[in-house]
This record gives C-alpha cells, structure tokens and sequence, in this order.
C-alpha cells in the first residue's frame, strides 16, 4: 500500500493535484488506517493515470468525471474522439510551425511553398532584394484573395524569369531603384521591356503576357505596393504606354502614344 506522496509519484502527479481530484469527486479516497494515514492500491493509481491522461489531452474535469463512470464502450469511442482532436491540433501545430518558419526566414507568413521557391529562385538570379519584397508583398495579397490560383500564376512567372529578357530586365530594374524619374537610362530600359513584351505577345499570343484576370481594385492596391517602393516604377509605366503597354500588376496592349 502507498503513502499519498509515493502514490502521486507513480502517477506522475503532486499531492495537491491528488487532492484537487479527491475534492472534485474524480477519485476517490481510501479509509485511514490505524496510524491515520490514507493508503492506496494499484488500482487506485491506474485509476489516478487514467484522470492524469485525460486532464493533459484537455479533457475538461467534469468531462473526465462521466469517463470515469462510463462502459468500456464508451469509454473506447471517446477516447477515439479525442485521439481524432488532438491530431487534428497537432496538424493545424505543424503547419502554424510552417508559417513560423517562413516568417523567420523573411519570407511572410501566408505564403504557400512553391511561392517561397519562386522567390528563392529570384533571389538566386541575383534580382535585387528590394525587388523581391515587392514581388513577395504582392503574392501575399495575391494567395489570401485568389488561393486556388497561386499554382498557374507561380508556373507561368518560372516560364517568364525563363526567358533571358525578361531575367535582364528584372535585373537593370535592380539597378535602378535609386534612379529619379527624370533619368534618362528609364528611356532604355522602358525600350527594352517594350520590345520584350512585344516579341513575347507575338510568338506566345497575347493572353501569355497577362492571364491573370485579377479585379481592378486588387490592381490598384498591387500597383500602389510597387509604386511605393520601388519610385522608378510609376515613371517606367509612362513611358510603356508610349510603347504600347500599360499596367505594372496587370499588363495590357494599347495603341502606341509616341
């Protein structure tokens, strides 16, 4: 027989909590022997595990108490349903874990995975990093509004980097994050992008440039992001619509202005 300390112990719980159950009618409490000492059995510390068990899977005390009382039936079906709850926790833990991760590694944290990839590969590329960031703001709106699209737009921007031009393009615009709107080099490099997007729409059609089908107000705020951080941008689209194009998140032909 066991003192209540060592028969806490083999529960693997304080005396406080033994007597915190004993006061709450979960377990109950033997008679006192001739010295005045309560004693417990094996049973009773199988019976104290099984309240220890459910109490740390969250198992609510008054809970606990109707299990203790209940069928070897009842008792399995609900164990299975709190095996089922705490799985479903540990899935939503890991992918919380995910999440953190990627914050961590400074790339949001609503960013799925192969958005991650893209931008790791940018990033590989040599693409300035203020450039990704703008890359990386836009796809955080982009995946909570849209995120059954996530996938087609990731592979048609890995076809797009794909293609030296485009890769140049992203890198002189690297280059130019600190430029004013009035430098000149904007000129070429709008030159440039033009006649990319020009021989890209004439070989691919015209839908490859931009099948996004975003809504406008989403276009404006992605537009405002890109503006915002990168000044050469509002002034890069001037001189593209001179060019026949317009737009910076949603891309578009138009008749030539020069």
């Amino acid at each position: 027989m066991l003192t209540i300390g060592e028969f806490a112990s083999y529960a693997g719980v304080t005396v406080r909590a033994v007597r915190h159950y004993h006061a709450k009618g979960l377990l109950s409490e033997p008679e006192r022997d001739h010295f005045g000492y309560r004693r417990y059995g094996a049973g009773a510390v199988i019976e104290l595990i099984k309240i220890r068990t459910l109490v740390e899977a969250g198992v609510p005390l008054a809970r606990v108490r109707e299990l203790l009382r209940a069928d070897e039936e009842e008792f399995a079906g609900a164990v299975a349903g709190i095996d089922r709850r705490l799985r479903a926790e540990i899935r939503q833990r890991q992918r919380q874990r995910e999440q953190i991760a990627r914050l961590a590694a400074g790339d949001g944290v609503a960013l799925p995975t192969e958005v991650v990839e893209y931008l790791d590969r940018l990033r590989a590329l040599g693409v300035a990093e203020r450039i990704v960031e703008v890359e990386r703001d836009g796809w955080i709106v982009l995946a909570a509004r849209s995120p059954g699209r996530v996938s087609e737009w990731v592979t048609r921007k890995r076809e797009q980097i794909a293609h030296q031009r485009l890769l140049d393009f992203y890198l002189t615009l690297g280059q130019a994050l600190d430029w004013t709107a009035d430098d000149p080099r904007l000129v070429e490099l709008a030159d440039r992008l033009a006649a990319y997007l020009t021989g890209l729409a004439d070989e691919e059609g015209e839908d490859y440039v931009d099948d996004t089908d975003i809504e406008p107000p989403l276009v404006r705020l992605m537009d405002t992001l890109a503006f915002d951080s990168v000044p050469p941008a509002r002034r890069l689209i001037g001189l593209l619509a001179q060019r026949g194009w317009t737009g910076w998140t949603r891309l578009e032909r138009v008749e030539r202005t020069m």
